[in-house]
């Protein structure tokens, strides 16, 4: 069978959102109300900062609003790495933040103990493993960069195993793999849209107010308060936090921070004993490869696997659009590659197909801002790794709307900004040249090119 017959029976939705325990959503906002804290979007960092609010304060009174369903955007459909990062990789802290890493690193693992407290604590179903992760080397030229990768990531208090070509495949069994470097402690595996729907339960537990199909149409000062339109009715909120990440924020100073960028994945039927056994992975640990355009691969709770990333897409213009989420051109490749690496699993088929829209920013990390006199708070460009980011997100949003001074509030990766991204047509073309340039490096035994180069020199590269 080719691969392009495997994907024949796929269908063209999300596998975490296909669930027959999917919740019913809540009602949408009728009417007016008012509320202490009001939180606009139902992602991860929407749900943890109400969840966290509600915890730190029982007394407080939260309203969440989501356009859609809680969970149904990237929150719900993403691949399911929760990472103790908080800067999309030790080597992009380092570059960006060498003063404060240490913390950064203490505090993104402090914060994903945390997560999987709360997980604990709240009675969340949604198939925590603590596997770790593996970085896979495809290539001779890679092996050094792991190496490098085991002394630095040791050197802030990691111990990551790594492996040669034969321990790596005793891990994951690809004749494509030259190496790896595992990071046991530092990454979760999680079902993500049960992560989404257990949180938003939770939150409903300590009297959070949920309002699903509910966008957030406007937002203005009334007095000392702040006021948001919906389709059916009104808030008036004494403080807010904006958690839409890859939708248009609702300040328009906000949105040249921030670009949508569509990420796609593949989930197999699930394996049979002997495939399984043909592949090993009895540490179930999730993999990605060291390419620039990389692929992230990880066991499901019933054995499939999922395989996504490499082929990035930005549209011109920046719009979110549902059509997007389907690309039969990167579905081919994707499902090309998965047989590349795993000839053994001839024969194993794809039942589902997706794609979503992440918010990207130019340091490939979250950034923080607040407006209206500290009355309202913003946090977005996770650039693909929010599932743990997210929970730290919102912990600094609540905060700057405190007012709080925090070890969290006074990091330099919360006091300032990325470097927008330029207006069109610039935008797409400046995108274009750097996805060009980096699938050449790749093609070149990671060579940078001058245009690489010169983003590397004003902070806008980028290595994980």
């Amino acid at each position: 069978m080719d691969h392009l017959t495997s994907l024949r029976d796929a269908v063209p939705t999300p596998f975490w959102l296909d669930d027959p325990d999917r919740p019913e959503p809540a009602p949408a906002l009728t009417g007016a109300t008012d509320c202490d804290l009001l939180v606009v979007g139902g992602g991860y960092t929407g749900l943890w900062t109400a969840l966290v609010a509600k915890e730190r304060d029982p007394s407080t009174d939260v309203v969440l609003v989501e356009a859609g369903e809680t969970g149904g955007a990237a929150s719900g459909r993403n691949g399911g790495f929760c990472e103790a990062s908080l800067t999309h990789g030790l080597f992009n802290g380092l570059q960006r933040w060498p003063d404060e890493i240490a913390r950064l690193e203490r505090l993104g693992h402090a914060n994903l103990q945390a997560i999987e407290d709360t997980v604990a604590r709240h009675g969340i179903d949604c198939a925590w493993e603590r596997t770790g992760s593996i970085v896979v080397a495809t290539e001779p030229y890679q092996l050094e960069g792991l190496r490098e990768g085991a002394e630095t990531a040791a050197r802030y208090g990691s111990k990551p195993v790594l492996l040669d070509r034969d321990a790596v495949r005793a891990e994951i069994d690809s004749p494509t793999f030259l190496g790896g470097l595992w990071d046991r402690e530092g990454v979760a595996m999680v079902n993500p849209a049960r992560l989404a729907w257990g949180l938003k339960r939770a939150c409903l537990a300590l009297g959070v107010r949920i309002h699903e199909h509910t966008p957030a149409l406007s937002l203005r000062e009334r007095g000392a308060a702040i006021g948001v339109r919906t389709p059916y009715g009104r808030i008036t909120a004494r403080r807010v936090a904006l958690a839409t990440n890859a939708h248009p924020s609702l300040l328009r100073r906000h949105r040249p921070y921030t670009v949508p960028v569509y990420d796609y994945a593949l989930m197999t039927e699930p394996l049979s004993a002997e495939q399984l056994a043909s592949v090993g992975w009895r540490g179930r640990q999730g993999f990605a490869d060291s390419t620039n355009q990389f692929h992230y691969v990880r066991l499901s709770a019933d054995n499939r696997i999922l395989w996504g990333g490499y082929d990035a897409v930005y549209r011109y213009g920046g719009r979110v659009r549902a059509e997007h989420d389907q690309r039969p051109e990167t579905f081919a490749t994707l499902a090309r590659h998965f047989h590349t690496t795993f000839p053994q699993l001839t024969g194993v088929r794809f039942t589902h197909a997706w794609g979503g829209a992440i918010d990207a920013s130019t340091r490939f990390c979250v950034f923080f801002d607040t407006s209206h006199q500290g009355r309202v708070s913003y946090a977005a460009g996770y650039t693909g790794l929010g599932v743990g980011a997210s929970r730290f997100g919102a912990e600094v949003m609540l905060d700057l709307l405190a007012g709080e001074r925090t070890e969290r509030t006074g990091l330099d990766l919360v006091r300032r900004k990325p470097l927008p991204f330029p207006p069109e047509p610039v935008r797409a073309a400046g995108i274009g040249i750097t996805k060009w340039s980096m699938a050449r490096a790749d093609r070149n035994e990671g060579r940078r090119n001058l245009w690489l180069r010169t983003l590397d020199r004003f902070g806008l590269g980028f290595d994980s």
